[in-house]
């Protein structure tokens, strides 16, 4: 797909934005250096996501998904291309405007949790909230409230270590969900889960989709991605094909 026609940066972004598109690429690319070879890991990719969508990024070991997933997630730069997010051209920022999308924008869901050990449930939901300055009873009640969204508000006093792999998956998400990012980006999140945990925490992320969040899954696991309304296959750093699940 051709870049759009030349427009005011900000207009374009605007419309994005009145057209509902939270994530929009145009020839994306990521060129790393190898001695005097050089290797596309995304090379040429061109998605659109809507504001509600729930959708699945999956590909095999080496597809490029994981580079598109530091992409969209703003933790890289892309080499060339147009990147926006929530009508902001992101792909145009520097590291200090890109960390503070990220606060601002994405939630993220890890397969490995990245909770704090020493610190409550509650504390680790709160972190988000402590970077961008929100005052303590704030924080105290956004915080106890996106435990509430995840059925672990009884269990905000205990740390990680005194929960299950599945009750840490679950703060991990109320953690993502307490900024009311413009995405969630969940990145393997049921991986270190055994099945029926893995399966507990994709029925929360159905709930937390029917309740209005844009939801993005990066997956190399064909059950977790037809769990989505659309996967988006990834090959080569390329768009495969992107169909409807459901």
């Amino acid at each position: 797909m051709a870049e759009p026609a030349v427009l005011d940066k900000i207009e374009r972004g605007e419309q994005l934005k009145r057209d509902g598109v939270i994530i929009r690429t145009w020839d994306l690319y990521k060129t790393y250096v190898m001695g005097d070879q050089e290797i596309h890991a995304v090379a040429g990719i061109d998605i659109e996501i809507r504001k509600g969508e729930y959708v699945a990024i999956m590909g095999p070991s080496g597809s490029g998904k994981s580079t598109l997933m530091n992409l969209i997630g703003c933790l890289d730069s892309p080499t060339s291309g147009l990147y926006y997010l929530a009508g902001k051209l992101v792909s145009d920022m520097d590291d200090d405007e890109l960390a503070r999308i990220r606060n601002q924008e994405i939630g993220f869901v890890f397969q490995t949790f990245n909770l704090l050990a020493r610190a409550s449930a509650l504390h680790n939901v709160e972190l988000p909230l402590i970077y961008a300055g929100v005052p303590r009873q704030a924080r105290d009640e956004r915080a106890k409230a996106a435990l509430r969204a995840v059925d672990l508000e009884p269990r905000m006093n205990h740390k990680p270590s005194e929960l299950s792999g599945g009750q840490r998956q679950r703060v991990a998400i109320a953690r993502a969900l307490v900024n009311n990012p413009s995405i969630l980006l969940a990145d393997e999140p049921t991986g270190a889960l055994d099945t029926a945990t893995g399966n507990e925490i994709m029925a929360l992320f159905d709930r937390l989709h029917q309740a209005g969040n844009t939801i993005v899954l990066v997956t190399h696991e064909h059950d977790i991605a037809v769990r989505a309304r659309r996967v988006i296959h990834v090959r080569d750093g390329k768009v495969e094909r992107d169909e409807k699940v459901k």
